[in-house]
C-alpha cells in the first residue's frame, strides 16, 4: 500500500501539472476510439502496450479476456459492449489474449477447479467453445504447445462470441465496425494481430503500409518493411499477403488455428 500511496503522490506532483489541459478536457466527457477487451492479468497494461493516453481506450478486463455469448450471462461484459457501441459510438474492438495465461491453464483443468474455485470454474465455462476445439483437435498436445494453442484458439472464439451481440451484429451488417484479435507475448513484447484474409497472425504494424500505398523504393509491394521482424528474424519486403504463422506455434497448430475447424475436418 505504501508503494501505491507514493505513486499517487508522484502522479499528483508530476503528471497532473504537466497534463492539466488533458485532464480538464476529460472532465467534460470521454470519446474513446477503441473498445479493448483483455485479461485481468497484472502483466498486461493496455495503455502501456498501445502507448495511448487516458480517454483513448474503453477497457473490459476479466480472467481470460472472455466475452460470454449474448444471453449466456447478465454480467458487465454485455452491458459494457452495448454502452461502448451505442453511447460512445465506438467502431473498433480489440480482443487481446496473451502468453502464459492463467485462465487458459485453468480451462485445461476445468474439472479440478469445481471444488477449489467454483466461481472461477463457472466463469471459464463461458469459454466452452475454446475447450471444445482443444479437445477435438489437440489431444496429442501437452505443456507449452497446448497452452499456446489455447491462447490463440480462445482469441478467435471470443471474436465469434462478441459477434453474437445484436448491437455488434447490426454494425457489422452495416460495415461500420471492425473486430481485431491480438496476442501479446509477455517475454518478448511482441504483438500479433489476426488477419482473416491471410489466415495468419501478423505484426499489426503491417496494416499501416496501406495508408501510404506502394513505395517505389520497395518495389511497389502491398506491404513495406516494418519494425517488427518476421519469423526469420530479418526485416523483408512482402509483396503479397504474408502467411507466416505466429513464431511460437508449430505449423500444424497454426494451420488448425488460422484455417479453422472446417478446413481441418475436410482433410
Amino acid at each position: 500500500m505504501r508503494k501505491l500511496i507514493r505513486g499517487v503522490r508522484t502522479f499528483q506532483e508530476t503528471y497532473v501539472p504537466q497534463n492539466r489541459d488533458l485532464l480538464e478536457q476529460l472532465s467534460h466527457g470521454q470519446k474513446p476510439n477503441v473498445l479493448f477487451i483483455t485479461c485481468s492479468d497484472s502483466r498486461i497494461s493496455p495503455n502501456l502496450l498501445t502507448q495511448t493516453e487516458p480517454g483513448e481506450l474503453f477497457v473490459i478486463r476479466n480472467a481470460g479476456n472472455i466475452v460470454p455469448p449474448y444471453g449466456a450471462a447478465n454480467g458487465g461484459e454485455g452491458a459494457t459492449i452495448e454502452y461502448a457501441i451505442n453511447a460512445l459510438d465506438i467502431n473498433q474492438i480489440v480482443i487481446c489474449g496473451h502468453s502464459h495465461c492463467g485462465a487458459m491453464k485453468g480451462l485445461l483443468k476445468l474439472k479440478k477447479l469445481r471444488d477449489s474455485m467454483p466461481l472461477v470454474c463457472e466463469w471459464l465455462e463461458h469459454a466452452a467453445a475454446t475447450l471444445k476445439v482443444l479437445n477435438d483437435h489437440y489431444q496429442h498436445l501437452e505443456g507449452d504447445e497446448l497452452m499456446d494453442t489455447a491462447v490463440a484458439e480462445n482469441v478467435l472464439a471470443q471474436i465469434a462470441n462478441v459477434k453474437t451481440y445484436p448491437v455488434v451484429h447490426s454494425k457489422l451488417h452495416q460495415g461500420i465496425i471492425k473486430i481485431y484479435g491480438w496476442i501479446y507475448e509477455i517475454e518478448s513484447g511482441e504483438v500479433l494481430a489476426y488477419d482473416e484474409e491471410a489466415h495468419a497472425f501478423l505484426p499489426p504494424q503491417s496494416e499501416l503500409a496501406y495508408e501510404d500505398g506502394p513505395k517505389a523504393e520497395d518495389g511497389g509491394g502491398k506491404y513495406v518493411k516494418t519494425s517488427a521482424p518476421p519469423v526469420s528474424g530479418e526485416s523483408v519486403l512482402l509483396t503479397d499477403k504474408p502467411s507466416a504463422p505466429a513464431p511460437w506455434l508449430s505449423p500444424e497448430q497454426a494451420d488448425r488455428i488460422y484455417r479453422g475447424a472446417t478446413a481441418s475436418a475436410k482433410r
